[in-house]
């Protein structure tokens, strides 16, 4: 299958994560897309440059406030000073928009540059920098450049993407996240061939953005397998099974999550559940976001799944015999995480053919 990548996304460099008040080294880094690309090429994948799209598939799944925020945050960061006095090299918000303080009206956007990001962003880990933007905008049209090929009759597509996106909502960000790649693609697909699109969600994490973005839409289907929220793993607020959408989109979405320490068998289960939801849903077309951080040895993740796993999951999304976009989400260890990649890849072909 054609493997979609754009040079662009090696400019985001996080410059770490601040949890629980302690800044540690990044985990989401260009380091990333290079291991993934570098298994790729080794297999002979067939490398296809991501071309630029009109913004207008952005707006159909993002607020506009949050695009001009992401665009602009570092130049404003930096024109205020703040990188040199208190020192702080990357966008990092220390007040948020809570909704209790408001009683649940829409608060005001901040007026001081400083306070702005917490209108914006959920957490404290997913820090903007001077290339950011870029990549993330790149990240976008990486999938959008996926989903065409496949609008245009292949029978399926990879896109390298990174930064991920499935954590970033319509109108905020977090979770290393910043543009919902995944849910763009979708929104393309069900613009171009109709709906219903199944986005079918393997990443060990769950994918609130896309979840929230979707929850009142009947067109585009969002399944997801996930470490249970519950155990106390993020998005810690969503990703339960009860979520199952709301107005048109009730009974459009479905949550499996997982116990951590689950392996091969209940998460093979689970994605096993989600194709068969697609299929009966008569869904007709797929987007999977490729997370392979549900694999054994993985520092995000407490699941345990095998490569052998990894590659019977593809199988399975490929029976599905549906024009498929597969987008890069997470997995962070860097050694196995191209290999992984590759067998889901692999795995997809197989089951297609």
């Amino acid at each position: 299958m054609p493997v979609v990548w754009g040079d662009r996304c090696r400019l985001h460099d996080p410059g770490g994560e601040i949890w629980v008040g302690v800044r540690s080294p990044g985990t989401e880094v260009a380091a990333r897309a290079a291991a993934i690309l570098a298994a790729l090429v080794e297999a002979e994948a067939t490398i296809v440059d991501a071309e630029r799209h009109p913004d207008a598939a952005l707006y159909a799944v993002h607020d506009a406030a949050l695009l001009g925020f992401l665009e602009s945050a570092w130049d404003e960061w930096t024109a205020a000073g703040l990188d040199r006095d208190p020192g702080q090299d990357r966008v990092v918000p220390y007040v948020f928009a809570h909704a209790a303080l408001t009683s649940g009206r829409p608060a005001a956007v901040p007026t001081a540059v400083w306070a702005k990001p917490g209108y914006f962003a959920y957490d404290t880990m997913t820090l903007v920098g001077p290339g950011t933007w870029e990549a993330a905008r790149a990240a976008v049209d990486t999938a959008l450049t996926a989903a065409d090929l496949v609008a245009a009759g292949a029978p399926c597509a990879y896109a390298c993407c990174r930064p991920p996106g499935h954590h970033a909502g319509r109108a905020c960000y977090g979770g290393s996240c910043y543009l919902n790649n995944s849910a763009v693609a979708a929104a393309a697909l069900a613009h171009r061939l109709g709906g219903p699109v199944a986005v079918l969600d393997v990443d060990a994490h769950h994918g609130n953005g896309t979840q929230e973005i979707f929850y009142e839409r009947g067109d585009v289907l969002v399944g997801s397998v996930h470490v249970d929220p519950g155990a106390g793993w993020f998005p810690h607020f969503l990703g339960f099974a009860d979520e199952t959408g709301a107005g048109v989109g009730a009974g459009a979405n479905k949550n499996l999550p997982l116990p951590p320490g689950a392996g091969d068998e209940p998460w093979l289960d689970a994605v096993k559940e989600l194709a068969a939801w697609a299929g009966a849903e008569q869904a007709t077309s797929l987007v999977v976001p490729l997370g392979v951080d549900a694999a054994a040895g993985d520092p995000e993740s407490p699941l345990s799944v095998t490569a052998e796993g990894f590659r019977h999951a593809g199988r399975i999304l490929g029976e599905l015999r549906l024009p498929t976009v597969l987008v890069q989400e997470g997995g962070y260890d860097l050694e196995a995480l191209g290999p992984l990649v590759r067998e889901v890849l692999l795995g997809v072909e197989e089951g297609a053919a």
